[in-house]
């Protein structure tokens, strides 16, 4: 067990990933915890503030729900991070048994992509 307070270390924050199921919010495991609610709620609250501020959502407010989470340099070397929502779907359909092709060779200036590992058990979002 370390913990490290170095005075400016890195901290790099991230889209936290369902770890279960959660029938209550209705976020499926594998899921990115942040939902379009929640990012419409965003939106909504930037065009018009709430009168209280104690309801407003804000970056904190991300935070305190779980929806983002910051990893240091140390933690980044074994965290399990996808580059993009489209990534962690093509993750999910590929645990569910799908065959998923991810190469679109027509396009010259599309990213390149890493094959996922089958044996990955669970990604969080890289921000």
């Amino acid at each position: 067990f370390k913990v490290f307070s170095d005075a400016g270390r890195v901290m790099r924050p991230v889209f936290t990933v369902q770890q279960e199921d959660d029938h209550e919010s209705g976020i499926a495991k594998g899921a990115l915890v942040l939902t379009k609610d929640l990012v419409n709620k965003l939106a909504k609250e930037q065009a018009e503030p709430p009168e209280d501020p104690s309801m407003k959502i804000g970056w904190e407010g991300l935070i305190r729900a779980g929806t983002i989470e910051y990893l240091d340099a140390e933690e980044e070397e074994t965290a399990m991070i996808c580059m993009t929502p489209e990534d962690l779907d093509l993750y999910r359909m590929q645990k569910a048994g799908y065959v998923v092709d991810v190469e679109k060779k027509d396009d010259p200036n599309r990213r390149l992509k890493t094959k996922t590992n089958p044996t990955n058990d669970m990604y969080t979002q890289g921000g």
